[in-house]
């Protein structure tokens, strides 16, 4: 096999598809393209472990196994268009490659506030680059912090903040209970208490209205007109799909890039989605496309990729992976298995109590689902130990 496949984006997702497609037999040339100037690196310890100066950010980055050393690295570039029927691509830089087969895997970056006020003080967390500056602004002295979303990333920075002395720490959401979206309100409300036990303070069911300062950002207007102090503002307000370079060759772009049941993009053979820009149909559930921003679906998707590029999907079962997430908060961890989301309708006590350790399950047409467990390592174990129960479960029915 001689030819060129390109791989559009250089996190996690770029780095296993190129390792997978050598795994697969692709034995010709494999180019890279990100636009960080930075190696793949492990993106989940930036908002814990990172930020506590637990972990150095040279420990972040991943090793290419060896088989996947001669592949082309192009760091600090972005993909900037590319013509499918053409089979190109053009850079920033403005060079222009030409491929046998693309993976897409540019993945998303996060989504901003638009509201008045000054721009200096506010920090998103998505790289190194972002976890460094946000790093310096909580370690004044004093710092009075306001992490606006409490979502996965705004709970984790605000548990963060808490241990390393913030004077204060607030999180603001429009939402009733913090997480409420991927967990439901029993775990929601467990959620919330925990956090204001260890003293973050919570603003829910507000919105965000501007921002207070002149060069920097003293405070927070919120949407009735009250102001949170504040010195460090961290905004967590969900991600946005880098998929603009796409534009203009038919796609569904709707939210990240439309993927066949093989992630095949656009109906093109020779064009695929990894990651959690791919928005594809599990057939493992309902059979309706929607993306994962879960940590395992990179290297899942990267090798099913992989495996439909080099050799086709004759004989290839469709692409249905098993979602699996964890979230490190202060002292406890959510683990989870499966499709949650799915099954907030009906939700149980599995095992253990709310007040402590406690697995919950999530059930949909009295399937389970998914299982999340909130807690210490118990309890992480005792949902793995529903992993083999969650795929042997029959398709659910649209």
């Amino acid at each position: 096999m001689t030819g060129r496949i390109v791989v559009a984006g250089a996190s996690l997702g770029g780095l296993r598809a190129a390792e997978q497609l050598r795994a697969a037999g692709w034995a010709g040339r494999i180019t890279v393209i990100g636009d960080e100037p930075h190696p793949p690196y492990n993106r989940p310890p930036l908002s814990k472990e990172v930020l506590a100066g637990k972990a150095s950010f040279a420990s972040l980055a991943f090793t290419p196994k060896p088989s996947a050393a001669d592949v082309e690295w192009r760091l600090g570039t972005r993909v900037a268009a590319a013509r499918l029927a053409e089979r190109t691509v053009a850079l920033d830089d403005g060079s222009v490659l030409s491929y046998d087969s693309l993976v897409v895997a540019t993945g998303m970056r996060p989504r901003r506030l638009r509201c008045p006020g000054p721009v200096a003080g506010r920090y998103t967390v998505r790289t190194i680059d972002d976890a460094r500056a946000l790093r310096a602004g909580l370690t004044r002295t004093g710092v009075r912090v306001v992490v606006v979303g409490a979502g996965f990333i705004g709970c984790e920075v605000a548990a963060t903040a808490v241990g390393l002395g913030a004077a204060e720490v607030t999180v603001v959401d429009p939402l009733p209970l913090p997480m409420v979206g991927p967990l439901g309100e029993l775990l929601a409300r467990t959620l919330l208490a925990r956090h204001q036990q260890r003293g973050v303070r919570f603003m829910l069911g507000a919105g965000v209205a501007g921002f207070e300062g002149d060069d920097r950002v003293t405070g927070v207007v919120l949407s009735d007109g009250s102001v949170l102090p504040a010195d460090v503002v961290v905004e967590s307000v969900g991600s946005v799909a880098n998929t603009e370079w796409l534009d203009g060759n038919g796609l569904d772009l709707g939210d990240g890039v439309l993927t066949d049941e093989h992630l095949r993009v656009g109906g093109r053979p020779e064009v695929v989605a990894v990651g959690d820009v791919a928005r594809f149909p599990n057939a493992r559930y309902d059979g309706v496309p929607r993306r994962v921003e879960h940590w395992s679906l990179p290297a899942d998707s990267a090798k099913h990729a992989a495996k439909v590029l080099v050799g086709g999907d004759v004989g290839l079962a469709p692409f249905a992976p098993l979602p699996t997430f964890w979230s490190d908060q202060h002292d406890f961890r959510l683990q989870s298995f499966g499709a949650p989301v799915l099954g907030l309708g009906d939700v149980r006590v599995l095992d253990g109590d709310p007040s402590g350790d406690v697995l919950v399950g999530y059930h949909r047409d009295g399937l389970l689902v998914g299982v999340v467990a909130l807690g210490g390592p118990p309890a992480a174990r005792a949902a793995a130990r529903y992993r083999a129960d969650l795929l042997k479960q029959p398709a659910l029915t649209p």
